[in-house]
């Protein structure tokens, strides 16, 4: 007796296989002379530079709420001189990296998947192909890398701006002054926390850009296929990055005491 198996599963588990082949493709490519310097240093600044109002914003949003929702509580239990021991931690470990990750991969998954759907509905990609020049080479490694190299770099920023936004409304609430709060929070610290944090944030880089490129890269013909590929990039890109992060907390907890 056959069991069939319905479509949507079997698209899935498809898919799953073209993205792994797309992985391995990418480190055949990376590793393989010549390389695209000037293509990589251009894809750094547009996904790094051009990101960092947006991540500015919303770290120094994560500081404030955090700090003015978690202080109730922490004064009701009589644990406010805690904050900073909290709020450092939380940031630094979890919640910068997953929400500086998630918000990039609204901006620069769904970018890439748009740009280079475009230019495989224009045939822009197949006129590389005829010209030979490698595609592959020029258009994903660059932007994989770049986002490799650029998420770690915004995901620190991040948390500076959101330990700042959280020491402001210690210093206006409870008279905590800002040398204070950040020794406290230096202190709280540890390598275990900074060093699985500042790891996983590489392969966040790497979910972000590649899943962006495979889906760009392999659009459907039509103008269509761009909004899908779009779209599909962000979905996809953001269940990957929890993936991701159960994985490296799961790591962590077994090679590290946290």
């Amino acid at each position: 007796m056959k069991i069939k198996t319905p479509n949507k599963i079997r698209q899935s588990i498809n898919e799953i296989g073209e993205l792994s082949y797309f992985a391995g493709r990418f480190f055949k490519e990376a590793l393989r002379p010549p390389f695209e310097f000037n293509e990589f240093l251009r894809q750094c600044y547009q996904i790094g530079y051009r990101s960092l109002t947006l991540v500015l914003v919303t770290g120094f949003i994560i500081g404030l709420v955090l700090d003015l929702q978690s202080r109730p509580t922490m004064i009701q239990f009589g644990a406010v001189s805690w904050m900073p021991n909290m709020v450092g931690i939380s940031i630094v470990r979890e919640l910068g990296p997953v929400i500086t990750a998630l918000v990039c991969a609204g901006r620069i998954s769904s970018g890439i998947g748009a740009e280079l759907g475009s230019m495989r509905v224009t045939e822009q990609i197949d006129a590389m192909e005829v010209s030979g020049t490698n595609p592959f080479k020029y258009l994903v490694v660059t932007r994989v890398m770049a986002a490799i190299l650029m998420l770690p770099l915004l995901v620190v920023v991040s948390d500076a701006v959101s330990l700042f936004g959280s020491a402001l409304i210690e210093n206006i609430k409870g008279n905590v002054s800002f040398q204070l709060y950040f020794n406290t929070i230096f202190d709280a610290l540890s390598y275990t926390d900074l060093i699985p944090a500042l790891i996983k944030t590489f392969f966040f880089g790497f979910a972000i850009g590649l899943v962006g490129c495979f889906k760009g890269y392999y659009s459907k013909k039509g103008t269509a296929g761009v909004g899908v590929a779009a779209n599909t990039a962000v979905v996809m890109t953001s269940l990957l990055l929890f993936v991701i992060d159960f994985v490296a907390v799961f790591i962590s907890n077994i090679f590290f005491d946290v």
